[in-house]
């Protein structure tokens, strides 16, 4: 079998390789490295309005963003108060923990890849494939070790020391046994995304290696 780290660099340099010196972006992939963290500041329905002074600069009208690992569409921007808004489906709200949010919370943030940028993490396409659970949170020097339950249905897509993302951030699962792993996430991690106020109980959003999901398909164990 081809690893996954081999697909996703000759795809990353297949896409520097086009014509695209006029592109800022590469659509909407992402590679699980989060940009910086942002708070909900109001939220209705239907829409999320987040402020983040250092990404809204950058953020165009109809341009994409992974919140929390979620790819959303923006619709407004203004750069002067820090802050941008995007809509929310009603598939987006069934898959995804985005409907549980509140003003105040906080939640990962990462930019589409550049054709000039280094693939750092793993490809990730912010479509979440399902809702796990924080099983547990233990100390691991001055990093943590998260423990996960996601339904059984999804074992054939975690594969032991491959790649998923967990809200958005691209981690290593090992320990697989029946829906459940474990991350090991290290202190970095920590400090820049929201992976340090996880508590048993709460829910995230989940997104298996691209590879593992065609592979499945393709074997017809797809979901």
């Amino acid at each position: 079998m081809v690893p996954s780290w081999l697909v996703s660099q000759s795809l990353l340099r297949a896409l520097q390789n086009c014509n695209l010196k006029k592109t800022r972006y590469i659509g909407a992939v992402f590679t699980g490295i989060v940009t910086a963290t942002g708070e909900v500041r109001e939220r209705s329905p239907t829409r999320l309005l987040i402020l983040c002074p250092s990404l809204a600069s950058e953020l165009a009208l109809g341009g994409s963003v992974a919140i929390s690992g979620v790819c959303l569409t923006v619709i407004s921007v203004d750069r002067a108060g820090g802050q941008f808004e995007v809509e929310l489906s009603p598939e987006t709200l069934k898959r995804t923990t985005l409907g549980s949010l509140r003003p105040g919370d906080r939640v990962n943030l990462e930019l589409p890849l550049r054709p000039s940028d280094r693939l750092g993490g793993h490809i990730v396409q912010g479509h979440v494939d399902t809702v796990g659970e924080v099983i547990a949170v233990e100390p691991e020097g001055e990093g943590l070790r998260l423990t996960f339950q996601v339904d059984p249905c999804y074992d054939g897509l975690l594969v032991e020391r491959g790649s998923i993302a967990i809200d958005g951030v691209s981690l290593t699962p090992f320990h697989i046994l029946r829906g459940r792993f474990e991350v090991a996430v290290i202190p970095h991690t920590l400090r820049v995304t929201t992976l340090q106020s996880l508590r048993p109980g709460d829910k995230v959003n989940v997104e298996f290696d691209l590879l593992a999901k065609y592979i499945a398909k393709l074997l017809g164990k797809g979901e």
